[in-house]
């Protein structure tokens, strides 16, 4: 929890914040200014959920990556211009990150998330994490919940979007509006109407790691009855992960036949895992996986960034625990597994 009795705003970020400040309240605001924030991956989607972020009025933003600038990602990368190709992602981001608000202290790290150790992580009061395989993201949500620091992690390929939350144990305070009614005349017992009123209540809500939420136990009824749903969703993600930690990389558009067959083959593999209905995750479902969508990218980073924003505020219910975006039918949901 970000501790913010010592945090004034100065006149200048009253003035900054001003419509923050009035959606949800100076102690809100300054939870924010005093929160510590690390994204990791200044893919499309990194710079899509670091610019909501640097907006929102935090504290500081670290920026990692140690990944080169390359042609494909300024078709969804905005922070960095074209003239920094081949240059470090974040480095090259750093300038344009910095003039969309003045007041966060903004950073870099271009050594890779393997070689950080874990007092790295646990320096930030939210983790933000793209980009990475299985395995890496379970290593820093992992060193996050040993130190009850937030985790966030998300991708987009092509289209597809996924984002998931460990906030751990996270209180919380909504908004909600209740009707009551209004008795009016000499005794008081008339009623002649109703009320709006608006109170806020403080709830609290539990989160489990991710290694959970991707080892979910299908053969359970609950999770079976979600099968007649019909969204394959939370079965591409792993998919797409599995080809990324078995390769190396992302499917790749100069080779979208060849990526095909291998998502397809996976595919199949995982079906036949868990037993899932024949046909359930369509061929269609992997032909807009190549590259990175900035549409997308932007859907998928303003979930993280309103994630991050309402977490480190305390402020409204944040979703528990899984977000997918759809392409096909395009729609986005939220899901929660692993409980």
């Amino acid at each position: 929890m970000v501790e913010n009795n010592e945090i004034e705003l100065s006149e200048a970020e009253a003035e900054q914040y001003d419509r923050q400040i009035r959606l949800w309240g100076l102690d809100s605001q300054k939870r924010l200014r005093a929160s510590k924030v690390l994204i990791i991956g200044l893919s499309g989607l990194g710079a899509e959920t670091a610019k909501n972020i640097i907006l929102s009025g935090v504290k500081s933003v670290c920026l990692q990556d140690n990944e080169v600038l390359k042609e494909i990602d300024l078709y969804s990368q905005f922070l960095a211009p074209p003239d920094k190709i081949g240059e470090n992602r974040a480095e090259a981001s750093l300038v344009r990150a910095k003039a969309l608000n003045p007041m966060v202290d903004i950073t870099t790290e271009t050594k890779a998330v393997d070689s950080l150790p874990d007092s790295f992580f646990t320096s930030f009061d939210i983790v933000c994490a793209t980009g990475l395989k299985q395995e890496q993201l379970e290593r820093i949500n992992n060193i996050c919940r040993d130190k009850n620091k937030k985790f966030l992690c998300g991708d987009v390929w092509g289209m597809f979007g996924y984002m998931f939350a460990d906030l751990v144990d996270h209180q919380y305070s909504e908004e909600i509006v209740q009707h009551r009614a209004v008795k009016r005349g000499p005794d008081d017992t008339e009623k002649s109407g109703a009320a709006t009123v608006s109170i806020t209540v403080k709830r609290r809500a539990i989160y489990v790691p991710l290694q959970n939420a991707l080892s979910a136990d299908w053969s359970k009824p609950e999770l079976r009855s979600r099968l007649r749903r019909g969204d394959p969703s939370y079965f591409v993600m792993k998919i797409l992960l599995r080809f990324r930690d078995e390769y190396n990389r992302n499917p790749d558009p100069a080779k979208r036949k060849a990526d095909t067959e291998v998502l397809l083959c996976m595919r199949d593999e995982l079906v036949k895992e868990l037993s899932l209905p024949v046909g359930f995750i369509s061929d269609a479902l992997f032909t807009d996986v190549f590259g990175i969508v900035s549409g997308a990218a932007a859907v998928v980073g303003g979930v993280i960034g309103q994630e991050v924003v309402k977490a480190m505020s305390q402020r409204e219910p944040p979703h528990n625990n899984m977000f997918f975006f759809n392409p096909v039918k395009c729609v986005g949901f939220v899901e929660l597994y692993g409980q």
